[in-house]
């Protein structure tokens, strides 16, 4: 097979090693004469792939026991209304969101179903260009929520706020992607579809302590508190999602862990911006400061230009560069598994265009 160089926002690249294990499994899991694709998610070998792929994501995140690590369904767009219901009281429920995309908005959108929400900032009237910062966020708030990294608009936040409530935060397109202080947040949630596996199941990482004090009666499936009792297993959970996702992880961490995997982050994001910003083809879509080093959206300022790149890139094996269709232009997503030689192979296309 003539592997391509996978720029794809999502369902993303993935360690190669991964796909070995993975591949394997599907064949035959642990000895077992048995498929990992038809073993039971009771089973004595699920089970130890359950636990394991909870007590990693504690071990990579330098989280205590006060937290609970689950493996969910309906990818963040589920959380968008499972955090609300959790933590919005419901006679007086107010929450704080930052407007700063797309999924952000959807997220807003869910929110204001089940009681008041404040968008604290927003840069949805310039197209989402820049990360607000200049907002208050006070106790008379439930929580505060923000999405971390913008994928559509190449945005992330650098600084997480100092706010005064519940620290809600989407993680999907840039968890475990750079060195954080994760104890400075009361929920995580992320599709494991970008970082951390493929597409079917969701992380949700939470603190205990703050369930079951809205005064709602919880629907059974959106309730964390029976999904923590449940051990992630309330239904059928993704039987093949979670154990690749623990092959992710078992990867991440067998190569130094979230601090190496940061240096090399940032050595592709370097690579292509300083390349951006030189060539006189090229532009982002966002202002410098608040540019993402997962995401890079940028454009030709010559349109003329877009066949012959396109076809350049093509010839190089470059697969999934197209922008967002909600913004257009070109999305270079740089997630943990994708290599620096082909952020270079990138570069080395655009050096080429005149």
């Amino acid at each position: 097979m003539n592997k391509k160089h996978n720029f794809s926002a999502g369902p993303s690249i993935l360690p190669q090693e991964v796909f070995q294990k993975a591949s394997d499994a599907i064949l035959e899991f642990n000895d077992s004469g048995l498929s990992i694709l038809e073993i039971s998610h009771r089973s004595k070998d699920f089970v130890a792939v359950m636990d394991e792929a909870r007590a990693i994501v504690k071990r990579l995140m330098k989280i205590g026991d006060d937290y609970e690590v689950l493996y969910l369904q309906g990818g963040a767009s589920l959380q968008f209304l499972m955090a609300p219901f959790n933590l919005m009281k419901l006679e007086s429920g107010k929450a704080a969101y930052l407007d700063t995309g797309s999924w952000a908005a959807a997220a807003i959108k869910e929110a204001k179903k089940l009681g008041k929400v404040d968008v604290v900032g927003s840069s949805k009237e310039e197209n989402y260009s820049f990360i607000p910062k200049d907002f208050k966020v006070g106790p008379e708030y439930d929580y505060f929520h923000f999405t971390s990294n913008n994928t559509i608009f190449g945005t992330q936040v650098h600084h997480f706020p100092d706010v005064d409530t519940l620290k809600v935060c989407d993680m999907s397109s840039d968890i475990f992607s750079r060195v954080i202080d994760f104890n400075y947040f009361d929920i995580i949630y992320a599709g494991a579809q970008k970082n951390m596996g493929p597409a079917g199941t969701t992380l949700v990482v939470v603190k205990k302590d703050i369930l079951g004090k809205t005064g709602r009666d919880i629907p059974s499936y959106l309730d964390y508190d029976l999904h923590i009792k449940k051990e992630s297993m309330f239904n059928t959970p993704p039987v093949f999602a979670v154990y690749t996702s623990l092959l992710t992880l078992q990867n991440l961490e067998k190569n130094g862990g979230i601090e190496a995997v940061e240096k090399i982050n940032n050595q592709k994001a370097t690579l292509l911006y300083d390349e951006i910003d030189r060539n006189p083809l090229f532009e982002t879509f966002c202002k410098k400061e608040d540019r993402s080093v997962m995401n890079a959206s940028f454009k030709l300022i010559d349109e003329s230009k877009k066949e012959e790149f396109d076809a350049a890139c093509k010839a190089a094996g470059i697969n999934g560069l197209n922008g967002h269709r909600s913004l257009g232009g070109y999305r270079a997503s740089m997630y943990n598994a994708l290599p620096l030689e082909s952020v270079q192979l990138l570069v080395d296309v655009m050096k080429n265009l005149k």
